[in-house]
């Protein structure tokens, strides 16, 4: 993959859609509109006097000015779950220099009043209790989601296996670990690289990507239909893609000589999620995140489009059959989108 191309793609369209979700009156948004304009400024025009490296430099915009920012307020939310006002204080006024908003200043003031009044808690008693309760919901982010920290796990696993194999980007080498390439599959009978091939990854960047989607995509929709079942849409879904992959070769419609990655299986988690959400359509934040969903298939098939060496087949069959299991699989019971769900 062009990493130019990744990072030019994700420096536009992340600033974009922080402009299209902080485009509303209050000032608590204009900090984010404000760094989405600077990331967008500085690609544009990276793009226009330095094309060969625009990706590079807009993505590393985008990485000082966006992401940053959001991993940081995240832990500074952390530190004050803790009650450790001193940390919290400080890094928020370290953001402040990448991030500086009405905002940041507002919570640098209030973890110094915190820290202050560190032995005094009564007046602050209900602040502590509901960061408490939001910390305990982030250490259980994988401790209820086990079937996503297993495949995040089994996949890194056989990436370094791949490593210790020869050079993952030799297609001779993945060739021999399991790729899938339909002509080994109709002609030579080699089903299971439709499985093998799902585990394979080219690079560490394809690896990441795919690791980080199953992360962020992953746990809410396994705690929303349960661990087997949401290992039953992984797979399956991972199948279907690859299966769908041989068979539009076969009757001309694709050409793909080799194929590997996990990224069939993430959309097929992406596409659960859509079913998923149809299915209970009338519980709270139901459309709003059948919306998030469905922006998601939208900048996943805009990068598709733009990025030749990406099978869009297999994300299209991995979505369509994770769509018809979200639908399937989905539990019947009336229940609010994100509860922990029991096999």
């Amino acid at each position: 993959m062009n990493l130019n191309h990744i990072f030019l793609f994700l420096a536009v369209i992340s600033p974009l859609l922080v402009l299209a979700r902080a485009w509303r009156p209050g000032p608590i948004y204009r900090g984010w509109r404000v760094a989405a304009l600077v990331v967008l400024v500085i690609t544009g025009v990276t793009w226009i006097f330095f094309r060969s490296a625009a990706g590079y430099i807009g993505g590393g915009a985008w990485f000082a000015f966006l992401f940053l920012p959001a991993i940081g307020l995240r832990k500074v939310t952390e530190l004050a779950a803790r009650q450790d006002y001193r940390s919290a204080r400080k890094l928020a006024a370290a953001l402040q220099i990448l991030h500086p908003t009405t905002e940041l200043r507002e919570q640098v003031q209030l973890f110094r009043h915190l820290e202050f009044h560190q032995n005094d808690r009564a007046g602050f008693a209900s602040f502590p209790i509901q960061l408490e309760i939001a910390e305990k919901d982030r250490r259980r982010y994988f401790r209820n989601a086990p079937a996503v920290l297993i495949l995040i796990l089994l996949n890194a696993g056989v990436f370094i296996f791949e490593i210790s194999f020869g050079n993952w980007a030799d297609p001779e080498v993945l060739h021999q670990l399991g790729a899938l390439e339909p002509h080994a599959v109709v002609v030579e009978g080699q089903y299971w690289r439709l499985f093998t091939a799902l585990f394979l990854h080219a690079g560490f960047v394809h690896l990441l990507f795919n690791l980080f989607a199953l992360y962020v995509l992953g746990p809410s929709l396994e705690r929303s239909i349960g661990s087997v079942r949401f290992m039953i849409c992984y797979l399956i879904s991972g199948l279907a893609s690859s299966a769908g992959v041989v068979v539009l070769t076969v009757i001309g419609i694709v050409q793909v000589a080799q194929l590997v990655g996990a990224s069939g299986c993430i959309m097929g988690i992406v596409g659960a999620w859509a079913g998923f959400l149809v299915q209970h359509r009338h519980a709270p934040h139901a459309k709003q995140r059948l919306g998030n969903v469905l922006m998601i298939i939208a900048i996943q098939t805009a990068f598709d489009l733009s990025t030749p060496q990406v099978s869009m087949a297999a994300h299209l069959c991995g979505l369509i059959t994770g769509f018809i299991l979200g639908l399937i699989l989905a539990p019947r019971p009336a229940a609010k989108v994100g509860d922990s769900g029991r096999d």
